[in-house]
């Protein structure tokens, strides 16, 4: 059997995490096992579904890298296939009109509540009609009463539902649209997926899908309900809340890498390995290790992940997604040091790309002020000489190199007779406009001469200033 692997997300909003990680369970099994995986969207709610929503969830995809094989599907434009199935079901019993108006169902909801009814659902009232009837209508699907439904959840185990507490489902409404519960058991006929992996909020409508797949006279794909993600809290996650959505993370500045694998470890583990390569994912991803209890959020374990990530992988490709945030501050790096230097430089002291990109701001465009605390204490009178003998030694140097600026920086404190926290510390300030950069010899060099003389001379000026409103 050919595995064949789906992920079918409704276009009402933004791509949620949980439903990235369902997309990357599902897409990991199926690059394991040499299958295919297809991504469709089920758009048949016309009211909640946007254009907008899809390209959101096929923007998080594409970040996320998470490729498909065939599609995207949309379900409006298989709608005459489900019309001739409905129909079909029809003209073989397996589905009936009912005629059954708001009012009474709305009724009927009611006494059900009242009376604590164990069942609450349809009573079957149109089931049995000998003839047809005037008005509209909707079309159930002709549910099984007696028997179980009995199926062996990859993740959940055996799981039992009595026949006799599922009601006869709407498939098509009174307009001839079609129901989730319906198409995305034809969809899956019809592209024949083998595995469902997917959130247990569906667990319930599992049994009726698979009485409607034997009444299609199709096979039964694995089902595989895996817990939800809930919030930091252990609360369920709002979708109201940024941290619910996948491109959240890439504005946050996480590499989608890091991101991945962060998901797959919620939920899913092999040992007590925490960082994964996309291949030993694909290698080692197994269904059965799903946990069954549900995961939480914890971006301190993804802050850690992310820095991991950009320690480790190519310096140019961490920088090109750099960029993406300096473009989105507005901030031109094409003067400057490569951003691969950035990378190296940073990544032991950032936690996120939009962090690297904030603290690293300072090589690409002057800051207006300095940092107020950090130039209280490193850029008072005492800093005057020393930064006066910088400027003095840094116009002497032909070769800019991190070894002759350190050697220069030596040789002024030397000079001076004062430890390197002396001169150090108000050139950092000097140049960077705060109290932190990586080492100072490895700063100046990617920041370049003329800049660095320039703030040199911005600072010298900034102590006197300060020198002269204290006499």
């Amino acid at each position: 059997m050919k595995v064949k692997t789906r992920f079918a997300p409704s276009p009402t909003g933004f791509l949620h995490i949980g439903g990235a990680r369902t997309a990357l369970f599902s897409w990991l099994y199926a690059r394991k096992c040499g299958g295919q995986f297809v991504l469709r969207i089920e758009d048949t709610d016309r009211e909640r579904s946007t254009e907008e929503s899809v390209q959101a969830i096929l923007d998080g995809m594409s970040w996320l890298k998470l490729d498909h094989d065939e599609g995207p599907y949309y379900q409006t434009q298989r709608f005459d296939r489900y019309k001739e199935l409905v129909q079909n079901l029809l003209d073989e019993g397996k589905a009936y009109k009912c005629y059954c108006s708001k009012e009474r169902l709305e009724k009927l909801r009611e006494e059900q509540v009242e009376n604590k009814s164990a069942f609450r659902g349809y009573d079957g009232h149109c089931r049995d009609l000998d003839h047809e009837q005037e008005g509209d209508y909707v079309i159930r699907f002709r549910n099984p009463q007696e028997d179980d439904v009995v199926f062996d959840d990859a993740v959940q185990g055996t799981v039992t539902y009595s026949n006799s507490q599922l009601d006869d489902l709407i498939i098509a409404r009174a307009d001839g649209t079609p129901t989730y519960n319906f198409t995305v058991v034809v969809d899956d006929m019809d592209m024949g997926i083998t595995h469902v992996i997917r959130g247990d909020d569906h667990l319930n409508n599992t049994p009726r899908q698979i009485n409607m797949y034997q009444a299609l006279g199709a096979e039964t794909p694995v089902f595989a309900h895996v817990p939800m993600i809930m919030d930091e809290g252990g609360k369920k996650l709002s979708k109201r809340t940024g941290a619910a959505s996948v491109m959240f993370y890439r504005d946050e500045g996480y590499l989608p890498e890091a991101v991945l694998n962060y998901l797959v470890r919620l939920g899913w583990s092999h040992g007590d390995q925490e960082v994964f390569t996309m291949d030993e994912m694909q290698s080692l991803f197994e269904i059965k290790d799903i946990n069954k209890s549900a995961s939480s959020l914890n971006i301190s374990k993804l802050d850690w992940l992310n820095q991991e990530y950009m320690k480790e992988m190519d310096s140019e490709y961490v920088g090109e997604q750099l960029k993406w945030h300096f473009d989105q501050a507005g901030i031109d790096t094409t003067k400057g040091p490569a951003l691969s230097q950035i990378v190296k430089s940073h990544c032991d002291r950032a936690k996120t790309l939009k962090e690297m990109a904030a603290v690293s701001a300072f090589f690409f465009q002057d800051f207006e002020e300095y940092d107020e605390k950090a130039a209280k204490k490193a850029l008072r009178g005492v800093a005057l000489e020393p930064l006066q003998e910088v400027k003095v030694a840094c116009e002497a140097i032909n070769d800019w190199t991190a070894e002759n600026l350190h050697q220069m920086v030596e040789d002024v404190c030397a000079t001076l007779e004062v430890g390197m926290g002396k001169v150090g510390q108000p050139l950092r300030v000097a140049v960077a406009g705060s109290g932190a950069s990586p080492s100072i010899d490895i700063t100046l060099e990617m920041l370049g001469k003329d800049k660095t003389i320039a703030r040199v001379e911005r600072a010298i000026e900034f102590v006197k200033q300060r020198m002269e409103s204290q006499e």
